[in-house]
């Protein structure tokens, strides 16, 4: 990976606050790659969270077998219209840019119910703390609960490795940037105005 797209480790630590969703990815005893979206929470150097049992995804993971998690932030596609350099010389093509976080490491199932429950209060927690009459487990009827937990699987990863990147048009001149940056505000969608945003961040720093 180029230096300058390498996230340090705060801002690692950022990106994974500010994206509560990841990318379960793993491979089944037949080789058969699987893939499914969970929300999640970082408890140190584990990410739990968890998957309908109607998925069959959870059935195919082995015992302490290696996964991949991808968080995913805004990505957007970069005109080489918008560079200065390309009145200069015309010497430039187009990409994408984007910002993505990917954690490696052995993965476990927890059919328990108990355990189940701790992440999906601690993760419904999360998510209501912000709101003016937060929703919480416990508002539900205990029953209820327990009823519903039966649909759900536990999903543990042990991190291994965590890896950032930030591909924001780092290797480009400060003038390309800035065109970059006011092209996609101008003519981009809402995914492209925030990366124009990330762009400018980067681009101060």
């Amino acid at each position: 990976m180029p230096k300058a797209n390498v996230m340090a480790d705060p801002g690692v630590a950022a990106f994974l606050s500010a994206h509560p969703a990841a990318r379960l990815v793993t491979v089944g005893p037949d080789g058969r790659p699987d893939s499914t979206l969970l929300p999640v929470i970082v408890d140190g150097d584990r990410v739990l969270g968890h998957l309908a049992r109607a998925n069959e995804h959870w059935t195919r993971i082995a015992p302490a077998s290696p996964a991949l998690l991808i968080v995913s932030g805004a990505d957007a596609y970069v005109s080489p219209a918008w560079y200065a350099s390309k009145a200069e010389h015309g010497r430039v093509v187009p990409t994408w840019n984007y910002s993505e976080v990917q954690l490696r490491g052995a993965v476990t199932v927890h059919d328990d119910p108990d355990w189940v429950l701790d992440v999906v209060t601690r993760l419904t927690g999360r998510h209501e703390a912000g709101r003016d009459r937060p929703w919480a487990v416990t508002d539900a009827p205990a029953k209820y609960v327990r009823g519903r937990l039966r649909a759900i699987v536990g999903i543990e990863v042990s991190v291994e490795s965590v890896e950032g990147k930030a591909k924001l048009s780092q290797n480009r001149s400060d003038a390309d940037r800035e065109g970059a940056i006011a092209g996609m505000r101008d003519e981009g969608d809402a995914p492209a105005r925030v990366v124009a945003d990330e762009m400018e961040r980067a681009l101060r720093d």
